[in-house]
C-alpha cells in the first residue's frame, strides 16, 4: 500500500471517528433535553454508591459486608431502572456504541497515519540446533498433556525437561545445567514466574528464549502476541521464527517479566491457602489489610519522586496501556526501557467513591513511569519508625510468586537484555499505536490531499 493510500485511509477513518464522536455527544445532549441534567448526576451518584458498597464489602465483615454487597449490586440496578424510566433505554446503548466506534476508528486512523517502518528490535531468527524446553505438566490445568507439547517439541528436535508435579525443583539450576550441556536455546511451558527464572539464565548467556503459553494467565505470551488458545503454535518459532529484543525487569537481583506487586495483593499471595482458594482467601484477608491496620503502608521513590502511604503498589516491566481504553490490560511495547508504576491509596468509602467517579484524576490513584523504583515499608512521622522501615522486610509478589524481601526493595530494568524467539505468525500481535490524541484526529479529518497526492 502506497503512502498516498495510507494517508487517504487515515483521513477517512479520522472523519468517521469525528462523526461518530459527535453523534455520541449529540445523543447525550438530546437525552438531556428530554430528561434534564439531573439524570446524569443521578447516574454518577449511583456509581459512587456502588463504589462505597464495594469498599464496605471488601474492607469489613458481618452485617456491614452484607450491606456493602447489597449496595454494590443494587446501585447499578437502580441506575439502570432509572434510565429505563427516563426513556434512555435506546439512547444510552446508542451513545455507548457510537463512542466505541469512534475509538476504534480513531485508533485505525493513527495506525494508518504512521510511516511504515521495520522495528529495530526484530530480526530473522536462526533455528536452534540444541533447544532445551522446560515444561510444567501442572500449569494451566494440564495444557502440556492436553496439547501434546512434549511430543511436538521432541519431533522438532527439542530436548524436553519435565518438572515433577508436587515436588519443588530449582528451575534456574536446571536451566544452568542445560546451558552447560550445550543448549543454544532455553524455553518454558509454564507460568510467568517460571518463565522469569529461565529468562534470566537465557539473558545471562545471551541465548534466545522461547515462551510457550501453557500457563494459566500467560500475560507475557499475550503481550508478545502469541496464541494463548493453542500453545503448540508457539513451537513454530523453532523452525520459522523471528527474534525480538525485550526488556528484563530486576527486583532485588531477581528477574521479572511482568509485574512486581507490593502491599495488599502481595500479603494475600503469601498465605498458604491462597493457591487452593484464591477468592475465599482474599475475602477473608482484605478486612484486616484494608481497614484493620494489619496491612502495612508503603513508601516509594520513583526516579526520586516520592509516592507515600500506598496500600498497594504495582511495578511493571514497561507500562500498561492507560491512554487507550481499548488496550487496557496490555503493554503496548516491551522494549521501552521504562517501568510502569501504579499506586492505590484508599482510606475510606469516600475515597473509594471519588476513585470510581474520577478515575485516573482521583488522588487515590498514582500512575507514572520510572527507570528506578525504591520501595520501603511506610515510615510514619518519627525517626524510630523511619529506622524500623529501613530494616523491615515486606511481602512481595514477583510475577505472582510469593516472596519476602528486605527493604529497600529496588526495581530496575535491563533494556533489551532478553532475546525472545517467537513464531513469524503471531495472531495476537498488534501494531504499536501512538497515544490516542483527539487533536491529531481532528487535524487528520480536516486535512485535504494535495493536487499531486496520487502522483
Amino acid at each position: 500500500m502506497s503512502r498516498a493510500d495510507h494517508s487517504d485511509r487515515a483521513r477517512s477513518l479520522a472523519r468517521c471517528a469525528v462523526l461518530a464522536a459527535a453523534a455520541a455527544v449529540l445523543v447525550v445532549l438530546l437525552s438531556l433535553l428530554r430528561t434534564g441534567p439531573l439524570i446524569i448526576l443521578q447516574g454518577l451518584a449511583g456509581l459512587a454508591v456502588c463504589a462505597v458498597g464495594a469498599w464496605w464489602f471488601l474492607a469489613h465483615r458481618g452485617v456491614v459486608r452484607v450491606l456493602g454487597g447489597a449496595l454494590a449490586v443494587g446501585a447499578p440496578a437502580a441506575v439502570l431502572a432509572l434510565f429505563l424510566y427516563g426513556g434512555l433505554w435506546f439512547t444510552a446503548p446508542a451513545g455507548v456504541a457510537l463512542w466505541a466506534g469512534a475509538l476504534a476508528c480513531a485508533r485505525g486512523a493513527l495506525r494508518a497515519d504512521r510511516r511504515p517502518e521495520r522495528p529495530a528490535a526484530v530480526r530473522p531468527g536462526r533455528p536452534p540446533r540444541r533447544p532445551v524446553l522446560i515444561m510444567n505438566p501442572a500449569s494451566g490445568g494440564g495444557k502440556v498433556a492436553r496439547f501434546g507439547l512434549v511430543e511436538r517439541a521432541e519431533a522438532l528436535g527439542a530436548r524436553v525437561l519435565l518438572l515433577t508435579p508436587g515436588t519443588r525443583t530449582d528451575v534456574e539450576e536446571l536451566a544452568r545445567k542445560a546451558v552447560a550441556e550445550g543448549a543454544d536455546l532455553l524455553g518454558v511451558a509454564g507460568g510467568d514466574g517460571t518463565q522469569a527464572l529461565v529468562a534470566a539464565v537465557a539473558a545471562e548467556h545471551d541465548l534466545p528464549f522461547l515462551v510457550i503459553s501453557a500457563g494459566t494467565r500467560n500475560h507475557l505470551a499475550m503481550d508478545l502476541g502469541l496464541d494463548r488458545s493453542d500453545p503448540s503454535r508457539c513451537l513454530d518459532a523453532l523452525t520459522d521464527g523471528v527474534e525480538l529484543r525485550v526488556d528484563l525487569g530486576d527486583v532485588a537481583g531477581r528477574a521479572f517479566v511482568n509485574t512486581v506487586s507490593f502491599g495488599v495483593y502481595a500479603a494475600i499471595v503469601q498465605r498458604p491457602e491462597y493457591r487452593d482458594a484464591k477468592a475465599g482467601t482474599a475475602l477473608d484477608a482484605l478486612p484486616d489489610l484494608l481497614a484493620g491496620g494489619a496491612g502495612e503502608r508503603l513508601d516509594a521513590l520513583a526516579d526520586g519522586l516520592p509516592v507515600s502511604g500506598q496500600q498497594a503498589l504495582l511495578v511493571s516491566n514497561n507500562p500498561y496501556s492507560a491512554a487507550d481504553p481499548l488496550e487496557v490490560g496490555r503493554r503496548p511495547r516491551l522494549d521501552g526501557g521504562e517501568l510502569g508504576v501504579l499506586g492505590i491509596r484508599v482510606d475510606g468509602a469516600a475515597q473509594a467513591a471519588d476513585l470510581a467517579v474520577r478515575g485516573a484524576l482521583s488522588p487515590a490513584l498514582t500512575v507514572l513511569t520510572s527507570r528506578r523504583v525504591e520501595v520501603r515499608a511506610g515510615a510514619g512521622d518519627d525517626s524510630d519508625s523511619a529506622a524500623d522501615s529501613a530494616a523491615a522486610s515486606i511481602p512481595v509478589a514477583v510475577d505472582g510468586e510469593a516472596l519476602t524481601l528486605p527493604t529497600p526493595v529496588v526495581c530496575t530494568l535491563r533494556p533489551r537484555a532478553l532475546r525472545v524467539l517467537v513464531p513469524r505468525n503471531r495472531p495476537g500481535a498488534v501494531d504499536q499505536v501512538p497515544e490516542l490524541n483527539w487533536r491529531r484526529i481532528a487535524t487528520l479529518a480536516l486535512d485535504r490531499p494535495g493536487p499531486g497526492a496520487r502522483a
